[in-house]
């Protein structure tokens, strides 16, 4: 891949964790803190050499934890930021997450999902951590959660990323499963005047006038720089509009309400899911990820036997769209939820299908599943 100072424009032949870290940069990112750890490492390696010749900042950390930091300082000095790390090293960062939730700073971290728990098998594949975004962190918070499907994806994915977290300012987490980040497919950079950016809302208020942390009708606040001429404080502590610690009930309880509500009150604009063939389905998957792709083989085939089945692919996981996943119960006869795991994603299908049908295929395997054992289980 040739480099230069501008986005990539053209067509390549890349991995998928390549394409990440050009995703970023065409985004408009231009901060990264990492550690190495498999299978994400390639984002790190790759960003490493891309941020310097467009003119951002590259740094390895001593740890997962700091990495997560990093990104917050920097997201607070003015900078487009993020992080990639797999299942141990996101299991470190769900603290500073939670710090980011709370001093509602856009960051955006990549998890390149492997075989879990604990080390579990570095080099191979995964959709285990599905639920810790969500849950992870300690307490009531929103976040947004992406799942990439293919290189090109991977790409795209990550300006949708970075242009959500700026505009709702909340840390977004873009969960790729280990086949898709070392998947090598076409990747297509359009030219840079074809990519829609999204920036922080910034204050129009004098410093003297300027609360951090008081919201309009969208209920997200415009955010000032560190070090401009806005002075201001930033706490993970309970605070008021100015930022400052304010340990009564009514600020918790207007602080956390907002927080979630910012994300909640608008999932319609956040969540984005593909239809796959159910226009006439009376069987209708539900994947993500690698397990997708396995999935939509598997419609292919069923179709080819006469088979009326389609797939709903979730291209956001958090917030859980909701509304689509009862739209298909109202048009299904049953709901089959294919997932890389032992059962996580079908506890939030199954809280929405009503009295519809609902069946799992679940592998807590190292490898995709096969289209034909999707069929054949579908068929038993």
């Amino acid at each position: 891949m040739k480099s230069d100072r501008s986005v990539l424009t053209g067509i390549h032949y890349v991995m998928g964790n390549e394409a990440i870290a050009e995703g970023a940069i065409a985004a408009g990112c231009r901060f990264f803190a990492g550690y190495p750890i498999t299978p994400s490492s390639e984002i790190a390696e790759h960003m490493s050499k891309r941020l310097p010749q467009v003119g951002g900042s590259f740094i390895q950390m001593e740890d997962e934890i700091a990495s997560s930091v990093a990104c917050i300082g920097a997201s607070y000095a003015g900078k487009k930021a993020m992080t990639a790390t797999s299942g141990p090293g996101f299991s470190l960062m769900l603290e500073s997450i939670g710090l980011a939730v709370m001093t509602e700073a856009p960051i955006v971290i990549v998890n390149a999902m492997r075989a879990s728990p604990s080390t579990g098998q570095p080099t191979k594949t995964g959709q285990g951590d599905v639920m810790q975004p969500k849950w992870g962190s300690h307490g009531d918070y929103e976040i947004i959660t992406l799942a990439p499907y293919s290189v090109q994806e991977a790409f795209d994915m990550m300006i949708d990323a970075f242009n959500l977290s700026e505009r709702w300012r909340v840390p977004v987490i873009v969960l790729a499963d280990e086949t898709i980040v070392h998947l090598k497919e076409k990747l297509i950079i359009p030219p840079r005047e074809k990519i829609r950016l999204k920036n922080r809302k910034v204050p129009r208020t004098s410093p003297e006038e300027y609360r951090p942390f008081k919201s309009n009708k969208d209920l997200v606040p415009t955010m000032a720089i560190f070090g401009s001429q806005y002075r201001f404080y930033a706490s993970g502590l309970t605070h008021d509009e100015r930022g400052y610690p304010d340990m009564t009930p009514e600020a918790q309880y207007r602080l956390v309400k907002r927080l979630n509500d910012k994300i909640r009150t608008n999932r319609d604009k956040i969540t984005r899911v593909d239809q796959f063939m159910l226009e006439d389905a009376e069987i209708g998957i539900v994947s993500y990820g690698i397990s997708a792709r396995s999935a939509k083989g598997a419609v292919k085939e069923g179709r080819r036997r006469g088979m009326k089945i389609g797939m709903l692919r979730l291209r956001t996981i958090w917030p859980f769209p909701e509304e689509q996943i009862r739209d298909l119960a109202k048009r299904v006869k049953r709901v089959v939820v294919v997932e890389l795991n032992y059962g996580q994603i079908i506890h939030e299908v199954d809280r929405f299908t009503g009295s519809t049908k609902i069946d799992l295929i679940a592998r807590p395997s190292s490898e995709p599943i096969h289209p034909l054992e999707i069929l054949e289980e579908i068929q038993n």
